[in-house]
Formats: structure tokens, sequence, C-alpha cells
């Protein structure tokens, strides 16, 4: 402000213009407690340039008849314009920052007192909030536009305005004595300095106040990431590499920097639990979490890292809602870049994601700024979030581990174990997922399609359909420190110096991922949808009437309640026919009456479906199924003979649909699943021997559907096995074999009309041969070239014989001969060799 009158005129025109919309209010009444000496000039300090700020400063001042700011102050013979200071400059339009220098007007009140012009200058600092506090607010749109602690371009200044006018607040703060600065005598240049500091600190501190703490770390993280030794080293690295310059290098490094790290805002976690509060309620019947408890006490002193399955889009969006709620720092994701979409990506940033490349191949600058960013986040405490499975789920099965944040993170922390890290699984299962449609291509074969802003009205699309509940259940807590002490003692005693990558490094990687895979099995959440998918797809045309599903679901419910999968498992409540009532109502049931009672069957669109959801769960049946598979083809089999059986296949299962229990602790389990089948009526106990019942009977019925769930992997299994033995020994890779695996997979399903689609899952192959090798089944030659062991064909057909029906068995013999001997080349008779 000048002594302009045009310019006074204008700035009066703005202030009655903008109180034709704004309403504002002083808080707590602070500008009539203020200690002010009129007889000395009263300067106010705003934050950062505004004229909006100004006109209700102005506004307030003239209400509550404090000095007015706009007025001119005499400050010993000099006469100053306006009695009011601009702490920083103004933002540009969209928020780019500029060069923060103490104000003229400042300079000159120090620049007086100092010369003795005048005894004293006294500096109020006032605060303009537009909008509500966020822990206030309840609108989402509001919260948008609330305060925070990013950088307000003028653009957004005035969609505040317009959005928030009416709920205005000013807060006047008790005055700074100048002269008490200048008394100390620090020079003109040291207390300016102090001056410009000390109103800063008061800033940031009103503002926490009124607005909660500063949550975002990129301001001051980003320029410090290019400052880490290894960072610099990898920046003197790239620029040798391509030839550039150091302060290209570094630019690049920087523009890597602001890509990667989040933006974390208080008032975007508002806004997002206002709309997720919304959303659930619109499309789920509620959300279950269990054993939040132990986790609540447990954080307390420890890096904490969540490690959530991941089947849906939402998932990370939920466990940050449900985490809010329940008065835990929400974390910082780890999304892919493909979701730094416009719009979306913006607040998925400031709700807290940090994106991620999908491959770190081939750019070592980016893997070091990527890596230094993850360090800063864990020795500074913020809670963190990543996806053991890389990417989502498309069968509902939990996915190998993908072990490249996990040896981050163990790097890190070999480098600097400042915090004790926390590992804590969380299961989330869904009743409906949201993108069932989308996987149910995808499971037909599908191409996956790219993520795209506009999946967004797609899930909009959805809000008719009902979704039923989602399950959160938090596992139990594993701690790295216990871990590297069983899997590496004396670990700490190591000098892992400079690149924190001793040799054990990948081994313990790949341990740690498969026992956080089993921890969050362990955690699983059984669901209806689970149970009934489970039934209808163990029967040969996906169909039963009401009163079998109704004993089949009664039973599985009793079994696992006989013999709980792990004290963090859950099970539904109610009874067979309300479990069903309940699937119906989901639409996932279909129904014909007739004069005998209902059918309920799986329609072609839900048998796919219906998979995805059995997959959730099938490593809890997978044991009790291969028990009862025993008894397909044997009437009797003795407790040797069964726990002999079961401790051949188990280690293949285990690492397939990572189960939870140690080979030692195997027995202990079979029996205990042996006698939940005896006090069910499905077995019977002759001294040590088990009998099936009648093959009429009902419990003869119950047992052959159990037995069916696990009967398609002991197909791939078998499958792998007689491929490799009709090609003879060191005559495939198993690359060659794996994908020989998927031809016939794929061939079988249309024979045998199979609906599963993971049936013919390459990957699953792949795991399979890899963990025959890892057993010592298989060996590779220098070549590469599989070898077996000589007893593997009889152990196969021992074993199948006893788990697969002969049909099955033959049809898969009968493609394996097929394929050897199209492979095998005829010998010509004698005379007629070729020339």
């Amino acid at each position: 402000m000048t002594r302009s009158p045009i310019r006074r005129l204008l700035f009066s025109i703005v202030r009655r213009v903008l109180y034709f919309w704004v309403r504002s209010e002083t808080i707590s009444q602070s500008a009539f407690n203020l200690k002010l000496d009129r007889s000395k000039p009263v300067f106010y300090v705003l934050q950062r340039a505004s004229l909006s700020d100004l006109a209700v400063l102005d506004h307030e001042c003239g209400k509550t008849g404090l000095p007015r700011p706009v007025a001119e102050v005499a400050v010993g013979n000099h006469i100053e314009p306006a009695a009011f200071i601009f702490l920083n400059p103004a933002a540009s339009w969209f928020g780019r920052r500029t060069r923060v220098v103490p104000p003229a007007a400042l300079v000159r009140l120090v620049g007086a007192l100092e010369q003795n012009a005048v005894d004293n200058a006294q500096i109020v600092p006032v605060s303009v909030f537009w909008g509500q506090s966020p822990d206030r607010e309840t609108s989402p749109w509001k919260l948008l536009f609330a305060d925070s602690w990013a950088v307000t371009g003028r653009l957004r200044k005035l969609l505040s305005i317009l959005i928030l006018g009416r709920k205005t607040r000013v807060q006047f703060s008790a005055p700074i004595q100048l002269s008490e600065l200048v008394a100390q005598n620090k020079g003109h240049e040291r207390t300016l300095r102090m001056a410009h500091r000390m109103l800063r600190v008061h800033f940031r501190n009103q503002k926490t106040a009124v607005i909660g703490p500063d949550l975002s770390h990129r301001r001051n993280l980003v320029k410090g990431l290019v400052h880490a030794p290894q960072v610099r080293q990898a920046i003197r690295e790239e620029a040798e590499r391509e030839n550039i310059s150091i302060e290209k290098a570094e630019a690049k490094a920087l523009r890597y920097g602001n890509e990667i790290a989040s933006d974390y805002a208080y008032t975007a976690v508002r806004f997002l639990e206002v709309v997720l509060s919304w959303f659930w309620n619109k499309i789920y019947d509620g959300i279950r979490v269990n054993h939040i408890e132990q986790i609540q006490d447990s954080v307390q002193g420890h890096e904490v890292i969540y490690v959530p399955c991941h089947r849906s889009h939402i998932d990370y969006l939920l466990l940050s809602y449900l985490l809010f709620r329940n008065g835990l720092t929400p974390p910082h994701i780890a999304a892919g870049i493909n979701l730094n979409m416009p719009v979306i990506g913006s607040l998925l940033r400031r709700g807290g994601a940090f994106f991620m490349r999908r491959s770190f191949k081939g750019n070592p600058l980016y893997t070091s700024v990527f890596n230094e960013y993850l360090h800063t986040l864990f020795s500074r405490g913020f809670p963190v979030e990543y996806f053991v499975e890389g990417g989502r789920s498309r069968t509902g099965r939990m996915l190998q581990p993908k072990t490249g944040m996990l040896a981050i993170t163990l790097r890190s922390y070999l480098r600097s174990p400042r915090l004790p890290i926390l590992f804590v699984p969380v299961y989330i299962g869904y009743e409906r997922v949201l993108e069932g449609r989308t996987y149910l291509g995808e499971l037909r074969g599908a191409q996956k399609k790219k993520e795209s802003i506009f999946d967004i009205f797609k899930v909009i699309g959805a809000l008719k359909q009902r979704f039923g509940q989602v399950w959160v259940n938090f596992g139990e807590p594993l701690r790295l420190n216990e871990f590297l002490d069983g899997e590496q003692p004396g670990w700490r005693q190591q000098n892992l110096a400079p690149s924190y990558r001793p040799e054990w490094l990948s081994d313990t990687t790949n341990r740690l991922a498969e026992r956080i895979a089993q921890k969050l099995n362990e955690a699983a959440a059984v669901n209806p949808v689970n149970l009934v998918a489970l039934a209808m797809l163990s029967t040969s045309r996906q169909a039963l009437d009401q009163r079998s599903l109704a004993r089949i679901l009664d039973l599985y419910q009793s079994l696992l309640r006989a013999v709980p999968y792990s004290p963090h498992t859950t099970l539904p409540e109610g009874n067979g026919e309300a479990l069903i009532d309940y699937v119906k109502a989901l639409g996932l049931l279909a129904e014909q009456k007739d004069a005998l009672g209902n059918i309920l069957y799986l329609d072609e669109q839900n048998a796919v479906l219906m998979t995805y959801y059995r997959n959730n769960v099938m490593h809890i049946f997978a044991l009790p199924a291969l028990l009862a598979s025993f008894f397909q083809s044997s009437s009797r089999i003795s407790r040797e003979q069964i726990l002999r059986f079961t401790l051949a296949l188990y280690p293949y299962l285990r690492a397939e649909l990572f189960m939870r229990w140690e080979p030692v602790q195997l027995e202990t389990v079979i029996d205990q699943w042996l006698a939940a089948f005896v006090e069910q009526g499905l077995l019977k106990l002759d001294g040590e021997t088990y009998v099936r019942p009648a093959p009429s009977s009902r419990q003869f019925v119950l047992l052959t559907l159990l037995a069916r769930v696990i009967v398609q992997t002991l197909q791939r299994f078998y499958m792998a096995i007689s491929l490799l033995l009709n090609s003879g020994q060191h005559s495939l890779t198993a690359e060659e074999l794996e994908t020989l695996c998927t031809v016939m997979a794929q061939r079988l399903s249309i024979l045998h009309g199979l609906n599963a689609p993971e049936f013919f899952d390459k990957s699953l192959f792949r795991h399979f041969i890899k963990s025959l090798q890892d057993e010592g089944v298989l060996h590779q030659d220098e070549a590469g070239k599989l070898g077996h062991h000589d007893k593997l064909g009889e152990l196969a057909e021992g074993v199948a014989k006893r788990v697969l029906p002969a049909e099955i068995r033959l049809s898969i013999r009968q493609v394996a001969l097929e394929r050897h001997e199209e492979e095998t080349p005829v010998e010509p008779p004698e005379g007629d060799q070729p020339r």
C-alpha cells in the first residue's frame, strides 16, 4: 500500500466486493486481549503477501477498534505508508515459490531502532484461516481447499475464497517488542535474521495448532536426497556415463526425487476420510476389523511397515482410512507409477502415496534416489506400506512375492538400524471385489488393461450393485530383529559397509518374503462367499440342492472350528442356510425351483468369478482336502501311510499356497484333522487304520467334495512330472518344461471341462519346478537340462493312484506320451537310409 489515493480507493473497493461474500470472525476474541502501547508504532505481519488476507485483517481491525493496517505510521521522522508487513512474497498463480528474503519494511524498522530514531516498534503476527479446521470440517469439497502446508497459488486462493469464504477466521497473536531484539546488540544482519526466524517459527506453530502438524516431507526431503553420499556418487557416475555435466546429472536426480516423493497433507487425509466414509457406506454393508488392538499396542518405538495382500485398487485407501480412524498414523504408500494420473495421482500423492517405476533396470541413478528416499522414510520413523505381491492378484490366491522392496528395506536397516522394524501383515478379504468384472475378463484370458482415470466412472456405475462386507484382519506382527537373529546369528557384528549387500542378503530376503506371505494367509478372513464358492466348484456341474449345500457349509464351519487354521483366522457367523441366503442376496447364486425343492447353481459368468473367491481360502482347506483325497481310491489307510504320503506332497503345497506349518509340526496337525473327520463321521478309526464310509453314504459324498478342493493342484503336479519322465533324463530345460506344462493344462481343461483359469497359469508351473529343485528331486546339468531322481516315477505313480481319479491319470499320461512320440524321430528301415 502507498499513499496514492487511487491505490487506497481500489483497496476499499476490493474490500467491499470481498465482503459481499466473505464472513470473518476473530478467534477467541484475541484482538481484545492485545497489550499494545498506542504511543508506539504498531505493525501487523501476515505470513504471505495476499490482498484478500489484508482486506480481512483491515475489516477485523475496524470491528475491534485496533489501528488499521492500511493507515500511515510514523517511525521517528519517517512515515511508513502502511502498517502491515508481508513476511513472504506472493506465490505465482499456480503456487510456484519465490525466493524468501526479509521484507523491506522490517529492514527499515530494525534500522530505525538501531539508529535510535524510535524507542520501540510492536509487531503483531496475524494469521488468516479460510475455512474450518480440517478436524472440524465435514464437507469433502471444502476440505480440498482448506488451509494446508502446501504452497497456495493465487488460483487456489481464489477458489478457497469462493468455497470457504463464509468461514474465515482471524488469529491475532501477542505483539513482539522489536526493541528487545535490538537491545541484544547482535548487529544489523543477525538481528534481522533473528526477527525473521522468530516470525517464521511463530507462524509455523500457529498453523500447527489450528490445522494440524505439517506431515509433508517433500519440501525438505527431495533437495536433501541429492546430498546423500550414495546419491552424490551415483550423480558423478551418471555424468561420466552419459557425458553430461554434474549440474545436469544433479537436475535429473532432482526430477527423479520429485517424481517419487509423496506430498503428505493433513487436509488431503481428512478429505479422503470424509469421502471414503461415504464410499464404504454406499458400496459396502460394513467393514469388519479384527485384531487391530494388538497393532495399537505394538507400534510404539518401531518403524512400522504394513504389508497387506493386494486384491483391489482400494486396498491402500481402505487401510489408510482404518488406521486414521483408529488413531494410528496413515502410512506412506508405495504405488505404481501407472497410478500417477492427472487429478487422481495428485490426490493420492497428498494422501501419502509415493510413486515407483515398475522396473529400475538400466537406471542406476533412479535406483539410488529411490533407495535413499526409502531410507530417509525408514530412518525418520515414517510408517510405510507396500505390497509384497507387487501387483493385484487376478486369481484370488496369494501371488509369489516380489522381493525388491523387501531387499531395499533390509539394506536400509543394515545401513542404519535406528528403529527396530515391525512388519504388520494385513489380510483384506472382499465378499465381492470391486474390480470383479475386470478380473472376470482377465480370468477368461483377456489382456490386462492399463489403469486409466476413466476407471473411476466404472466404479460409479457399479454403485447399484451390492458388494457385501469387507473383512480386514491384522495378522501377527513380524519383528525384523528376531527374524534376522534366527536366519543370520551375529548379523549385528558383521561389517557390511559400504554396499550393505552381504552374501546372505538374497536368500534371507526370499525367506522373509515367504514368511510374510505365510503370515498374511494366517490372517485370512473366511467369508460366506468363500465357503459357497468352495462347495459349488467342487461339484461336477456347479449345482446342488439347497439342503445339500447347507449341510456342506455347516460341515466346513464345524471342521474349521475344530481345527482352527491360526488364531488370526476368522469365520463367518450363521449356519449354512443363513450363508446361502446371504450369498443369494449378493447375486452370486442362481436358483431354480421344482416340486422337490430348490436347485442352486452357478451361471457361466459366476462359475469363473467364483474361482477367485475359492482361491482366497484354498490354503486353509488344502491339508484336509489332501487327507480326504487319499480315500477316493482306497477304503482303508493306516495312519503311517497317511503321514508318509502327506509328508511327500506337503512341501509343494506349502510352497504354492504359503501354508503355515513347518514339516515338524505336520504330524500333530494331521492327527487333529483326522480326529475331526472321525467326529464328523467322515472317517472311522479301526485301531491304527482309518476307514472311509460306504460309497453310497452321504458322508462319503461330503468327503469326496472336500477332496475335490485340491484335485486340480495335484493334477498340475502329476502333469509336470509325467512330461518330465516321458521326455527322459536331461532332455528339457526348466523353461521348456514350464511351457509344455502350460500347453498340456490348456488342452486338458478343454477335454475335461475345467472352468478354472489358474489351472494353466504358467507361474504356478514355474514355482512347482523350482520347488522340485529346492527339494533335490530335480537337478540341472551344465547345459541347464533337468535330471531327476531315479525313483521319481515310482513315487509319483504311487501317490497319484491315491489322490487322482484313474480317468485323469490316464488322460495326462496319454497326452504326455503323444507329445513324446511326436518329437521322437522314427528310424527308417535298412536299405532306405537317406543319401
